[in-house]
């Protein structure tokens, strides 16, 4: 089952994070079959690193916490936060190197869908994405409960800046809430891994 994986930067941690650099390239390589995405969030010029998200395909929520948790970066204490949710991938396409991309993500309260995760009406028929999804979406998922019984968020990549990758994903991820305005973040992402 994938998990969308996110840990937000302590202040002030960028030499850290650059000595462990190779650790943390080291530990992920071990999954590299599993990663669906990876890659760092960055500040809004492009120049910082503010956090690293991983979405990656493990066995259960068990396995999930324990590759957060035994990542470098985390071990070392140069995390603040984190975030280990389970996923259900609604589109992926390769993300291209050297490309501005910007990760938005909400959180909500459960909201029950259809089977398979569709949602209802119109939209339902043809997926939460619509009949054809913007070529500037890059990967969507829907954030689930262990159980798969609803949806609690949305993840995406969107080869665009901020404010219009956010116009891109609002429609789809007020669908996924059940039709509740969600409430989106925008943060500047990178493709990461070692290629």
């Amino acid at each position: 089952m994938p998990f969308y994986v996110y840990a937000q930067d302590q202040p002030e941690v960028a030499d850290q994070l650059m000595e462990l650099c190779e650790e943390h390239w080291s530990y992920t390589d071990r999954f590299d079959d599993r990663l669906i995405l990876r890659g760092p969030t960055v500040s809004d010029d492009g120049e910082e690193h503010t956090g690293s998200v991983h979405v990656v395909d493990l066995a259960g929520r068990a396995e999930a916490e324990r590759f957060a948790r035994e990542e470098p970066f985390w071990k070392a204490g140069l995390y603040r936060d984190l975030t280990v949710v389970a996923a259900e991938v609604l589109l992926r396409r390769e993300p291209a190197a050297d490309v501005p991309y910007t990760l938005v993500t909400a959180q909500w309260p459960l909201s029950p869908r259809a089977t398979g995760g569709a949602v209802s009406g119109d939209a339902g028929r043809q997926g939460p994405l619509g009949a054809e999804p913007d070529d500037r979406l890059v990967f969507v998922a829907a954030l689930v409960d262990d159980g798969g019984t609803g949806t609690t968020g949305v993840v995406a990549a969107v080869r665009a800046l901020p404010d219009e990758a956010r116009g891109l994903v609002q429609p789809f991820a007020d669908r996924l809430a059940g039709g509740r305005p969600a409430s989106l973040t925008v943060r500047r992402w990178e493709r990461g891994g070692r290629n």
